[in-house]
């Protein structure tokens, strides 16, 4: 019987930790504040704000939401970065993408404070993942992950892991950090030749590829963690990961969950960011 990695215990955890932290942020003087900019109306998106703003408000964080029209032109959410990139009030700030097409995302992004960018938006923060210094926070998928390895207590030094996915939102990010920590990495992907083989090596199997049940039983062997950083929605409306979870839980000695695993970290790993930079912000 397998161990269920759940990502609930893992979230409650971080986000007791936020709200301690707030509370002393406070005392100080410092309101840990989140500015999201979004641009146009994506339902996924509003959605993903609701659920982003009820858990900031139960963690004491201030969130200023800013939508502009779908029909903003460059210029105007050029503004709207740097007005937000330059209040001392504002701690964290998260794009809310995908944008419009008519808009380029990439200098976009370009402007938001690395101090500030709490979802590795720039390119700088993404450098401070692969250097492993601190500039910028990491993406919050991949430091999900890391979370629900150390609250579950998985030692990593001298494991082999082999991510699946080479996304420089998931995949390349999350290898930095297993690396950090002293795993021997494979990254894989698509292309990969004798895939099965390589995931059927590995101590813990990451699955990042972006479609569903891509890993099937004969990318598994007895033994391993296995870690699920997808999620779709199938036709009968059930969802699934990147793994079919029901030939791999009946081997694995851990895995996660789809849904209720990696991505009910995530948002507890963004306010976390939003409180760092507010710690920073006053050193």
């Amino acid at each position: 019987m397998s161990i269920i990695l759940s990502g609930a215990p893992v979230a409650s955890a971080l986000r007791e930790r936020i709200k301690n932290k707030t509370e002393n942020l406070k005392a100080q003087g410092v309101y840990p504040t989140l500015a999201v900019l979004s641009v146009g109306e994506e339902g996924d998106n509003e959605a993903y704000l609701r659920g982003l703003s009820k858990q900031a408000e139960a963690c004491g964080i201030d969130l200023l939401s800013e939508n502009l029209p779908a029909d903003a032109s460059q210029s105007r959410a050029e503004e709207a970065l740097r007005e937000l990139g330059n209040d001392p009030a504002i701690h964290g700030i998260l794009l809310l993408r995908p944008l419009p097409k008519s808009l380029n995302e990439t200098a976009l992004c370009r402007l938001i404070p690395p101090e500030k960018d709490v979802d590795c938006a720039t390119d700088l923060s993404l450098a401070g993942v692969f250097s492993h210094r601190q500039l910028g926070f990491p993406p919050a998928t991949p430091r999900g992950v890391m979370e629900i390895l150390a609250h579950y207590e998985i030692p990593l030094a001298g494991k082999r892991a082999v991510i699946v996915g080479r996304s420089l939102v998931v995949g390349r990010p999350l290898a930095m950090m297993l690396l950090k920590e002293d795993a021997t990495v494979t990254l894989c992907h698509s292309k990969t030749e004798n895939l099965e083989e390589i995931c059927r090596q590995a101590d813990i199997l990451v699955a990042a590829l972006g479609r569903p049940r891509a890993l099937s039983r004969g990318c598994f062997r007895p033994g391993q963690v296995l870690v699920d950083v997808g999620i779709h929605r199938l036709e009968d409306g059930s969802l699934c990961g990147d793994l079919d979870f029901g030939a791999a839980e009946p081997l694995a000695e851990a895995i996660t969950p789809v849904p209720g695993g990696v991505g009910t970290v995530t948002t507890a790993v963004l306010l976390s960011h939003v409180i760092t930079a507010a710690e920073n912000n006053i050193l």
